[in-house]
């Protein structure tokens, strides 16, 4: 035990530097830094429990796990979530069952968990507070990169496989599966007696595997929305406003009128927030103006003009340029997407289309 300890320490020690020094940090990568120097101390606190102690000291790594990696997840897909002192609240029942276990020297025991003693009230307040968070943060956090999930098509013109941060999915199911797991082995212990893995041990490894996955994907992790500017004060006022129809009718003019004068879609990189910035209209109103008047997401109407602009450039192709350097010309940033899209859009793949202009 006391091995996975000091590998735990060392590893989210460095994973933490690492993120340390990452280029152009977002605020979800200082929220990782922190989290992985916390799970740093729970480890290197593990490895002197054995050395000072001769046992393993009650852990709250999931009072530390369930709302930072929630934090996270809102820093990562929220372009709003900004770093505030109050945040710190949701690391209060870590600390406290953290000092508290400590002051106690409460071991970290499941075959005497229930035995009545001075400090049962301390143990059931714990496992009540474990399991509630458990739940309740896990559940926000799934629901949060489901709800992001089913808005990429309103926010990016290209999505890229970084971009459905997929490895956030697989976090949430092993880790719950994990928990699961943790939970039956402590319901065999606690009623029936049974002498199994020692619940530590396999506490402590698998999430010397979580901090492995978390500082690989982490590190790899690029931000997801640049910051976005802050509306002009005249903006303000549609911020909760429902549109007039003079309203939408004018965003609609604008917005059309700057996509075909300016050409923005040419950029693989535009994004609604992008977008807003460049037609100073807040982004809610355009995902609405999109969605309820022209009736389509952010992605499907950029797209169709960057096919459009390929049909034309095919179509007087003097130079003999390849297909697919045609799609990088006009916007898209990878073959598969430009194929993938094209044949959406347009019915027919790209040199479908341009053997239809040969044959005429």
């Amino acid at each position: 035990m006391e091995t996975i300890a000091w590998l735990g320490f060392s590893q989210g020690l460095f994973a933490a530097i690492l993120m340390f020094t990452k280029n152009e940090r977002g605020v979800s990568d200082k929220i990782l830094t922190g989290w992985l120097s916390l799970l740093a101390i729970e480890f290197l606190t593990c490895g002197l429990d054995y050395r000072v102690f001769g046992h393993p000291i009650l852990t709250s790594s999931f009072l530390l796990f369930n709302p930072a990696f929630y934090l996270y997840v809102q820093s990562l897909v929220n372009p709003a979530f900004s770093l505030k002192g109050i945040q710190l609240l949701h690391l209060f029942p870590y600390l406290f069952c953290r000092i508290f276990a400590y002051l106690a020297q409460e071991p970290f025991e499941l075959h005497a968990y229930l035995v009545p003693d001075t400090t049962l009230w301390f143990r059931i307040v714990f496992a009540i507070a474990t399991v509630l968070s458990w739940i309740g943060y896990n559940s926000a956090t799934a629901l949060t990169v489901v709800k992001y999930r089913k808005n990429l098509e309103n926010e990016f013109s290209t999505i890229e496989s970084n971009l459905k941060i997929g490895w956030l999915f697989f976090i949430i199911v092993f880790y719950n599966l994990y928990c699961l797991a943790l939970m039956i082995i402590g319901i065999l212990i606690l009623f029936k007696k049974l002498e199994v893995v020692p619940v530590h041990v396999f506490n402590y490894s698998i999430l010397l595997a979580l901090i492995y996955i978390l500082s690989y994907y982490g590190l790899r992790q690029r931000r997801l929305f640049q910051p976005a500017p802050p509306l002009k004060p005249a903006d303000e006022r549609y911020r909760y406003s429902s549109l007039s129809a003079d309203k939408k009718e004018a965003i609609r003019t604008l917005l059309i009128n700057y996509i075909e004068k300016e050409k923005p879609y040419l950029n693989p990189e535009l994004n609604m927030n992008m977008l807003a910035a460049a037609l100073e209209v807040p982004k809610h109103q355009l995902t609405e103006v999109l969605n309820g008047d022209l009736g389509k997401n952010f992605f499907r109407f950029v797209n169709e003009y960057r096919v459009e602009a390929v049909k034309n450039k095919l179509k007087h192709n003097r130079r003999n340029y390849s297909v697919e350097a045609i799609g990088y010309d006009c916007g898209f940033n990878s073959k598969s997407t430009f194929y993938t899209v094209f044949k959406q859009i347009a019915g027919i793949t790209p040199a479908e289309f341009e053997n239809s202009i040969k044959a005429k």
